[in-house]
C-alpha cells in the first residue's frame, strides 16, 4: 500500500490494519517454519507495509506532541 493512501486513513483504521497484518505475518511465519516457502514474498511485503503504517502513526504522535 502506498504511503499516501495510508496517510488518508484515520488512526483507528491504521491500528486495526496493523493488528490484521500482525496476524497474517504470524501465520506466514508459521507456514514458513513448517517448510512451505510460498509466502516469502508476501511476508516481505507485509513487513514493509507494517513499517509504513508504524512510521505514519509515529509521525502523527510526534506532531500531536509538538502542538
Amino acid at each position: 500500500m502506498k504511503a499516501q493512501k495510508v496517510r488518508d486513513l484515520d488512526d483507528n483504521a491504521l491500528r486495526q490494519q496493523l493488528h490484521e497484518m500482525d496476524e497474517q505475518l504470524f501465520r506466514l511465519n508459521f507456514q514458513m517454519s513448517m517448510g512451505q516457502m510460498e509466502g516469502l514474498k508476501k511476508a516481505r511485503g507485509l513487513k514493509k507495509d507494517r513499517a509504513r503504517f508504524q512510521t505514519i502513526l509515529r509521525e502523527r504522535e510526534l506532531a500531536a506532541e509538538n502542538k
